[in-house]
């Protein structure tokens, strides 16, 4: 939000100095990110630094361009002359006050007035004379010169009448500027127009500050000023506007007001220019006096207007009098918007329309159709208030947005509607000529409830520490135009007008505070220890558990990473092989997305993971990454959606990184993930876990697991199906992958396990090949060697498999290194012979498994 130093002025007297004004609306959450400085003297420095008391160091951007009051003044051009040798020159006969100059120029807006001798009405100039300081206006960007004596085709120039870019007002550079009659010849022109340019950084807790009254409000409470308000009385002169134009809103939750008023016999023309000046530094380009009312009206008071054609309206109206409309779309229906764009309309959109059809999408942007233009005689001027949620709906749908919109979706009171169509016609009546309709056209069929809040002085001392009155408390939001009771220590504050932020109950004694703190001054208030007793110290088991899978993970050489919840359906097929199943469950999806690939939320963490390895792979070789989160399903049996916890792993390129000495760089395969994992539920000291061969779309053939947890299948692991990975830009190397329910998992961690003492006495190491069936898997081998070895084996590895015809068909010998141990003795090489013995018995009885010879 752009505010000009002097439209402030119009509403609060400033008395404080330009950078300190802006240090207390910082402080007090009005964030001034750049101070320009438009002619009025700068400060030395290139920014601003500001430390007051305890107060967080603030820097705001200085920048801008004095005006020497000796050289740069108010002039009049006389008499507009010919260049003697140049076609695209003019000579200027200019005054400045104090003798006449020959000046020239090839501004284009002065060649109408060349040849015709003497004018006679001279035109008021901002005029710089030899040696001033001005922007160059022919190259980008804000170059500075000084304008020195030359002569241009013959003839000599050392002055000049100035442009805005010139005067650093804005970027229009292809006229001088015309100032209004009433511009005193010869006096300083910073005298008459230097400003300043506060550029606020407008946060949606003070939305209501999105206009230069709001702002002027706040420095009124701050500097201890009288706030003057916009004049809302004027003539209404013309005839009546009842029975002329009726209004019909049919859904009140989306439009609670809805205000009309007319002027007529208007003359389309450009503003005054003041009012030029004052809306390019506000940020917006002047265009004629009827918009320009419209905008001005919004800037200065915060209400977005919209100026029909009135006798288009009528024209339409065929021999009914024009009825307006507002309504949601209707199937099918398109409009044609001011920025030439043929709409389709969703059906929540609200758009403002008479009997024929639509007229403009309500709070965003008016049609085509019914648009001011030249030969515009009469408008109807619109004012309302509009449900901030839809707005903000529309705005996501459409990919648009406008001045209006910005305000309407941040929230606008209904009782500034009325204000706003007042101030409008009274500006279009002193800038176009027009006779105001009598009366207004006002249906407010959803008045808001302005909240009352009870403060009380030991509210303000518990909630910011600092000690203050009742009547201290009831001055400070009075300030804020609060309507304040004070009785028995307690201040009753009821919520003025033009704000939607004061909410009841707890939540209003919490925006309170705020509004009494930001006025007292946050750097005001001191440093204090903490009075109150401290709320009772318990542990959260659930996150607690969490953390520990991720320092496990973190520790293994995986990274972690967050991704985003929201997706689409076609980025979720991906990871199905595109002849393969789907996944047919249902999606939650968003009422309001933010973009067209974010709108639903996700059923796989492993969709994501393989959208971030397809993003990072261009950039790093291998990738060993991580993440804990939810996925979303609906829920038939309530409204909010089954929100399971899971853990997804995607590992992909060389085994090791690479490193100064030589190392592993064979890429990761399925052993490299299942050991992670295996290692993973270790060090949670997880315990009954074993792996069984799996099936799933996700996951190549023959290289598929699923972990059992407890009996419990908990997830899958696996190498990505080569038909999945074809759909994403990925490196041949394999890519593995798994994704597991957590809330399993993270159940089963122990709060407490046993420790177990070093061994102190030395092992027995043994080798066992076994020939076995080829269809037993080598997990069932292992808890046969350990059911039967019992606690003296303490460690089964399988280190060879071996298929041939030694063996026959269908077999296959497995190899396993048997380590034997005691804690409280050494074994005898009786007792592993008979443990051994043991062994091969039961092998064979279970599982055919014969010794190999």
């Amino acid at each position: 939000m752009k505010v000009p130093l002097s439209w402030l002025k119009d509403y609060v007297d400033i008395t404080l100095p330009i950078e300190d004004l802006a240090q207390r609306l910082t402080m007090a959450g009005l964030e001034v990110e750049e101070i320009h400085y438009v002619g009025l003297p700068m400060p030395d420095q290139n920014s601003l630094e500001w430390t007051s008391g305890h107060a967080r160091r603030q820097e705001t951007k200085i920048t801008g361009i004095a005006w020497d009051p000796d050289k740069i003044v108010v002039g009049e051009i006389r008499e507009v002359m010919p260049h003697p040798n140049a076609d695209r020159l003019v000579l200027c006969r200019l005054y400045d006050g104090d003798r006449e100059q020959t000046v020239l120029t090839g501004a284009p807006n002065l060649f109408p007035y060349k040849g015709q001798g003497p004018l006679e009405t001279p035109m008021k100039v901002a005029y710089a004379k030899e040696g001033a300081t001005l922007y160059d206006g022919h190259q980008p960007g804000q170059v500075k010169m000084t304008l020195k004596r030359m002569k241009i085709r013959g003839v000599e120039s050392y002055s000049m009448a100035c442009s805005e870019k010139e005067l650093g007002i804005s970027e229009e550079h292809e006229g001088i500027i015309i100032l209004d009659e009433d511009a005193p010849t010869g006096t300083p022109l910073v005298d008459y127009m230097g400003d300043a340019v506060f550029d606020i950084a407008i946060t949606p807790n003070i939305a209501r500050d999105a206009n230069i009254w709001g702002v002027a409000r706040e420095v009124a409470a701050l500097t201890d000023q009288e706030i003057r308000r916009p004049g809302l009385d004027f003539p209404m002169a013309g005839p009546p506007i009842q029975g002329r134009v009726s209004i019909e809103i049919r859904d009140a939750e989306r439009n609670p007001r809805f205000v009309l008023g007319l002027i007529e016999d208007i003359e389309i023309k450009p503003s005054p220019y003041e009012a030029q000046r004052r809306l390019r530094l506000a940020g917006m380009r002047p265009i004629n006096n009827v918009v320009d009312a419209t905008n001005y009206a919004m800037l200065e008071i915060g209400e977005p207007l919209h100026a029909f054609d009135y006798d288009v309206l009528v024209a339409r109206a065929g021999d009914e009098s024009p009825k307006i409309i507002t309504r949601t779309t209707q199937p099918g229906e398109r409009l044609k918007t001011l920025d030439d764009v043929e709409r389709e309309l969703d059906d929540f959109t609200v758009l403002v329309c008479d009997r024929a059809g639509a007229l403009s999408i309500a709070g965003v942007m008016g049609g085509e159709e019914s648009e001011v233009n030249e030969g515009t005689r009469n408008v109807l001027l619109e004012g309302a208030a509009w449900n901030f949620i839809n707005i903000r709906r529309t705005l996501s749908a459409q990919r648009m947005s406008s001045e209006a919109a910005y305000r309407f979706s941040r929230g606008v009171h209904p009782a500034m509607a009325e204000r706003g169509v007042r101030r409008g016609l009274d500006l279009m009546r002193q800038w176009t000529g027009g006779v105001v309709a009598e009366g207004l056209i006002d249906n407010y069929p959803l008045p808001p409830k302005d909240p009352s809040v009870e403060v009380s002085e030991k509210d303000v001392e518990r909630w910011l520490g600092i000690t203050l009155r009742s009547e201290e408390i009831a001055e400070i939001l009075a300030k804020l135009e609060f309507d304040v009771e004070v009785e028995d220590g307690k201040v009753r504050a009821t919520t003025p007008d033009h704000r939607l932020d004061i909410g009841e109950g707890i939540t209003g004694v919490a925006d309170l505070m705020e509004e009494i703190a930001r006025i007292y001054g946050y750097d005001r208030i001191p440093e204090t220890r903490m009075a109150d007793a401290l709320p009772p110290q318990r542990g959260n088991p659930a996150l607690e558990r969490e953390e520990r899978l991720r320092d496990v993970l973190v520790s293994l050489g995986l990274q972690e990473v967050i991704t985003y919840r929201m997706t689409s359906p076609e980025n979720e097929a991906r990871r199905f092989p595109p002849e393969g199943p789907r996944d047919k469950r249902p999606y939650v999806r968003l009422v309001n997305p933010i973009v067209s690939d974010r709108v639903v939320m996700r059923h796989s963490l492993l969709a994501s993971l393989l959208e971030v390895v397809e993003y990072n792979a261009r950039i790093r070789e291998r990738l060993a990454l991580f993440e804990i989160g939810k996925i979303f399903i609906p829920s038939e049996d309530t409204i909010l959606p089954v929100e399971p916890f899971k853990l997804g792993i995607v590992l992909t390129g060389p085994r090791h990184p690479a490193a100064w000495q030589s190392s592993d760089a064979s890429p990761m395969d399925f052993y490299d993930l299942k050991g992670i994992i295996t290692t993973t539920l270790e060090g949670l000291h997880l315990r009954n876990f074993h792996y069984e061969v799996g099936e799933h779309p996700s996951f190549h053939p023959g290289k598929c697991a699923r972990l059992i947890l407890d009996d419990q299948k908990v997830g899958v692991l696996g190498e990505l199906h080569p038909l999945v990975k074809e759909q994403y830009e990925i490196p041949e190397t394999p890519l593995l992958a798994a994704e597991f329910d957590l809330d399993p998992i993270l159940a089963r961690i122990p709060e407490r396990y046993d420790l177990e003492t070093v061994p102190a006495y030395p092992p027995v190491l043994e080798d066992l090949a076994v020939i076995i069936a080829e269809e037993t898997p080598a997990a069932d081998v292992v808890q046969a060697i350990q059911a039967a070895g019992g606690e003296m084996v303490v460690a089964v590895n399988l280190f060879d498999v071996y298929r041939g015809e030694q063996i026959g068909p269908g077999k296959k010998s497995l190899a396993y290194r048997l380590t034997y141990q005691a804690a409280e003795r050494t074994l005898t090489d009786e007792e592993v012979a008979g443990i051994r013995q043991r062994i091969v018995d039961h092998l064979d009885q279970d599982l055919g498994a014969k010794l190999r010879s």
